[in-house]
């Protein structure tokens, strides 16, 4: 392992938990955050399609 050494600063039973939540809150946010900012996306998921310019 690479970095093993940093099990001897942190345990792994509080570092692994720790990692995997923290990658979960950052997939959340980020998800949240396109949900809310883009006009599209809800469109797309809920079939509709837009119709093109002509």
């Amino acid at each position: 392992m690479t970095n093993g050494k940093i099990w001897l600063v942190v345990k792994p039973t509080v570092g692994v938990p720790l990692f995997l939540s923290a990658a979960v809150i950052a997939s959340v946010v980020v998800h949240a955050a396109v949900l809310t900012t883009t006009t599209w996306l809800p469109d797309y998921y809920q079939g509709s399609a837009k119709v093109a310019a002509e």
